[in-house]
């Protein structure tokens, strides 16, 4: 009887060992989308969303070279929305973009969906890169 009290004790906390690795997973991959955008790695951001996403929504070249016309000065997350569990959220987040040929900066608003994918055991994006058309 003393054994399984120890062990509906520990229980809950052997979940909560689970779902915070869930979390730092989310943190690690948001903060590398950050690194790549912010250090202009536009090519890279493709490699981080869903497959199946990007079968339905294939990024164009023109949509990558537009993006390299611009150099990231902010990134800034505005909002995050949990959603209905532990594996998906997303954020509005706020990018100043400097042109480089016309020296102008301008800010968008980007709206981001995560879902974490139990097969391929990683975060990824269900939602496209930034649009910098969009205001």
């Amino acid at each position: 009887m003393r054994n399984f009290l120890i062990i509906a004790a520990l229980l809950p906390l052997l979940a909560a060992c689970g779902g915070s690795q869930l979390i730092r997973d989310r943190d690690h991959t948001t903060t590398r989308w950050e690194a790549l955008l912010r250090w202009n790695e536009f090519d890279a951001l493709v490699d981080m969303m869903h497959p199946d996403w990007l079968s339905e929504n294939p990024v164009r070249s023109v949509d990558l070279s537009r993006l390299k016309q611009f150099k990231v000065s902010e990134y800034r997350v505005r909002q995050v929305l949990a959603g209905p569990d532990d594996h998906s959220f997303e954020r509005n987040v706020q990018i100043r973009l400097y042109h480089v040929h016309s020296a102008r900066e301008r800010v968008i608003v980007h709206h981001e969906v995560w879902r974490y994918d139990k097969k391929l055991e990683r975060w990824l994006l269900h939602s496209g890169l930034p649009d910098p058309r969009r205001h």
